[in-house]
C-alpha cells in the first residue's frame, strides 16, 4: 500500500519506491532507493546540479512511497511502475514494434504459435524477429519434424494428424512423456543450443536402429537432415559457444536508439532496436541501466552474459535480479550462485569488434531517423500545417458499383507503417457515393477519437480531390478538431489544401512527396484487399448456411458425402440421414428448405 507524504523528512529509512507527483495527480517520476529519507531529501537541495531534475522539481507537488524488503525488490517495482505509467522525466523504453515472436503455450500438450503479444502467462516466448517470413518458415521446418499440436480445443482427431503433422493427443492415445520429450527438444533448439539436440537426436536414432525400430530411426534420421539445412543457413557465427546479450546505443541529443544483438551458441540469432524516451540529457550508464531493467522484467530470455559500450548503474543489483530470473526459470527454485550472470565491458578482440558493429547499427538508425524527420519537416512546411507530421492517418473506400462498400485507415509514425493501429470499416452508405463513404468513415473513427479522448493525429490524408477534402473539413470541424488536413489525387499527385483554391505540386522527387506517396498507396492496398477478402468469403457461401443447424462442419459432411450441392438438393430425407451427425429432424428441415423454396 503507497503513504502521500509532502515532506521528505516523514519518509523511513528503509529500502522502496518512490513517486513524484505534480498538482494534478500525475506521475512526473519514478525512482527506487536503498535509503527513502536519503535519496528523497537529494532533490530537496538548494542547488540542484542536474537540470532535468531542477525542471522536474518546478512541476514538484508531493510524494508517494511504497516500502519494499530488499532493494532488488525496489529495482523490479520501479521498472513494473515505469512500464505501466510512463512519467514524462524517466527514461522509458518504447517498445510498440509488435514483432512477431515463436511461442511454447503453458499446457498439458503445448502448442508451436507466432504470436505477437507476449504476456506473463507461464509460455515460453523465443525471439522476436523482425522478418515474420522467417518465423513462418521456423513453424514450416518445425511442425512436421516435431510433431507438436496447434489446434485451439482438442476435439478430436483432424487433418493434421492424417497427413503426419500432429500425433492426436486429442485421441488420448499419446504418451504425455514423449509428447514433453519433443517439446524439450523444440526448446532447446529456439534456444540455440543444437548441437544438444542434434545429440540427441542421434542417441535416439541409434538407440531406435539397436532396438529393430527401423521405422523411428529413419524417421529421426530424416529431423537430423532437417535441421542440418536449417543451421546450414545461419549466415554469422563466432567461435565461443556462448549465450550473450549485445548491446550498445547512439544519441545525437534529439533521439536515443538502443540496440540488441542476441547471441546464441556463438551464433547472432536476432536484432532488435528501441526508442529511449526521455533519454536525450542523460549518462550512457543511467540510459542503458534503465534499458536493462525494462527490457529484461517481461518473460524475455535472460542469457549468461551481457556485454555493453560502459559499465551500468547499479551493476551488482541488476546482476542479482537477472541471476534470479535466471536461475528460476531454469531450476524453478531460488539457486542464484550455479546461474550467476556476467555483465561486463570487453576491451578488445571478437567481442570488442562485435560490440562496435552493434553500435554502428544503431547510428545508422539514428541516421534513418534524422533522414525522415528532415522529410517530416519539409512536409510539414509545404502544407502549412501546424505540427511536424509524425502521426499520419490516411483513409481510402473501395467497392464495386457500391457494393461490399468498405474503408481502410492506416497509420504511419515518423514515416514509417504502424500496422498494429491500421483499422478496416464496413461501410454502411447505401452507394455508389463516394463523398458519403467517405463521410461515414471519418466521422466513425473520430467521434471515437474524440469520446476516448484520444490524441489527434498530426495529419489527416484522405485519398481524392477537392470534394473528399471538403467532406474531411466538415467532419473535422463539426467534432471541434483542429489539426491538419489534405487531399491527395493520384493523377498528377495533385495535394489539396483546405485554405488554398489550387493544388500543391510537390517536387517530384522530394521526400515528402515520396511519404505521401507511400501512406496514400497503403491505404488503398488495405481497402482493396479488404474488399477482394469480402468478395471472396461471399463466393464462398453457400444455400446451406442459410439452414439453421448446419455449420460448417456439417455442410462439409454434407459436401463430402454427396459430392456438389445439386446432389443435396435432389436427395431424399432418408438419403440424407445417412450423412454422419444428421439426424432425421435436420434431414427434413434440410430437404424442405430446397423444395419448398426451389
Amino acid at each position: 500500500m503507497s503513504t502521500t507524504i509532502n515532506n521528505p523528512d516523514d519518509l523511513p529509512g528503509k529500502p522502496g519506491v518512490y513517486l513524484l507527483k505534480d498538482v494534478q495527480d500525475t506521475i512526473l517520476y519514478v525512482g527506487k532507493a536503498k535509503s527513502l529519507k536519503k535519496r528523497v531529501k537529494s532533490y530537496f537541495k538548494d542547488e540542484l546540479e542536474d537540470p532535468k531534475t531542477r525542471v522536474l522539481m518546478r512541476h514538484f507537488h508531493h510524494l508517494e512511497y511504497l516500502v519494499t524488503d530488499t532493494e532488488k525488490e525496489a529495482l523490479i517495482l520501479e521498472s513494473n511502475l515505469v512500464k505501466k505509467h510512463l512519467p514524462r522525466y524517466n527514461i522509458r523504453l518504447k517498445d510498440d514494434k509488435r514483432y512477431p515472436y515463436l511461442q511454447i503455450t503453458y499446457e498439458d500438450y503445448p502448442r508451436l504459435l507466432i504470436t505477437r503479444n507476449v504476456r506473463e502467462d507461464g509460455s515460453n516466448y523465443y525471439g522476436p524477429f523482425t522478418d515474420v517470413t522467417s518465423v513462418r518458415s521456423m513453424l514450416k521446418l518445425l511442425k512436421p519434424v516435431f510433431q507438436l499440436r496447434d489446434c485451439k480445443r482438442m476435439d478430436g482427431p483432424c487433418l493434421n494428424y492424417q497427413i503426419d503433422l500432429c500425433p492426436a493427443p486429442c485421441s488420448g492415445n499419446v504418451d504425455k512423456d514423449f509428447y514433453q520429450e519433443n517439446v524439450e527438444k523444440v526448446r532447446l533448439f529456439l534456444e540455440g543450443r543444437h548441437k544438444e539436440v542434434l545429440d540427441l537426436l542421434r542417441r535416439q536414432m541409434d538407440q531406435s536402429a539397436k532396438n529393430h525400430d527401423y521405422e523411428m530411426a529413419a524417421i529421426i534420421r530424416d529431423q537430423l537432415f532437417s535441421l542440418g539445412e536449417v543451421m546450414e543457413k545461419q549466415k554469422m557465427e563466432f567461435n565461443r559457444s556462448l549465450d550473450q546479450d549485445v548491446i550498445s546505443y547512439a544519441n545525437d541529443d534529439d533521439v536515443v536508439v538502443v540496440v540488441v544483438f542476441r547471441v546464441r551458441e556463438g551464433k547472432i540469432m536476432g536484432k532488435e532496436d528501441f526508442l529511449m524516451e526521455g533519454a536525450q540529457e542523460n549518462h550512457p550508464q543511467e540510459i542503458l541501466a534503465a534499458f536493462i531493467k525494462q527490457y529484461y522484467s517481461g518473460p524475455r530470455q535472460v542469457p549468461s552474459e551481457i556485454l555493453l559500450p560502459v559499465m551500468i548503474e547499479d551493476r551488482e543489483l541488476i546482476i542479482k535480479w537477472l541471476s534470479d530470473k535466471i536461475s528460476l526459470d531454469t531450476d524453478g527454485i531460488d539457486n542464484v550462485n550455479d546461474h550467476l550472470i556476467s555483465v561486463r565491458v570487453p576491451e578488445e578482440g571478437l567481442e570488442h569488434r562485435l560490440l562496435q558493429m552493434v553500435t554502428k547499427n544503431a547510428n545508422i538508425i539514428i541516421n534513418h531517423y534524422k533522414q525522415a524527420r528532415g522529410a517530416l519537416i519539409d512536409l510539414k512546411n509545404y502544407l502549412k500545417i501546424p505540427r511536424v507530421p509524425r502521426r499520419i492517418e490516411a483513409f481510402d473506400v473501395s467497392n464495386l458499383g457500391g457494393k461490399m462498400a468498405v474503408a481502410s485507415m492506416v497509420v504511419f509514425e515518423d514515416g514509417k507503417p504502424k500496422k498494429n493501429h491500421y483499422r478496416k470499416y464496413k461501410l454502411k452508405t447505401p452507394g455508389p457515393d463516394d463523398y458519403a463513404m467517405m463521410r461515414e468513415v471519418l466521422t466513425r473513427r473520430y467521434e471515437k477519437l474524440v469520446n476516448e479522448g484520444e490524441k489527434t493525429p498530426d495529419l489527416i490524408v484522405v485519398d481524392g480531390g477537392r470534394g473528399q477534402l471538403n467532406i474531411a473539413k466538415e467532419v473535422l470541424d463539426s467534432l471541434n478538431i483542429k489539426t491538419g488536413v489534405i487531399g491527395l489525387a493520384k493523377e498528377f499527385e495533385q495535394v489539396f489544401v483546405p485554405e488554398i483554391s489550387i493544388p500543391i505540386i510537390l517536387p517530384p522527387k522530394s521526400s515528402a512527396l515520396h511519404i505521401l506517396q507511400n501512406v496514400r498507396d497503403e491505404a488503398h492496398r488495405f481497402a482493396v484487399k479488404y474488399h477482394r477478402n469480402l468478395r471472396n468469403q461471399d463466393m464462398q457461401r453457400s444455400p446451406l448456411d442459410e439452414i439453421p443447424g448446419i455449420g460448417p462442419k456439417r455442410k462439409m459432411k454434407l459436401l463430402r458425402h454427396f459430392g456438389d450441392l445439386d446432389a443435396i438438393k435432389n436427395a431424399s430425407v432418408n438419403e440424407i440421414v445417412e450423412v454422419k451427425g444428421i439426424n432425421k429432424n435436420l434431414a427434413i428441415e434440410i430437404h424442405d428448405y430446397f423444395h419448398l423454396t426451389g
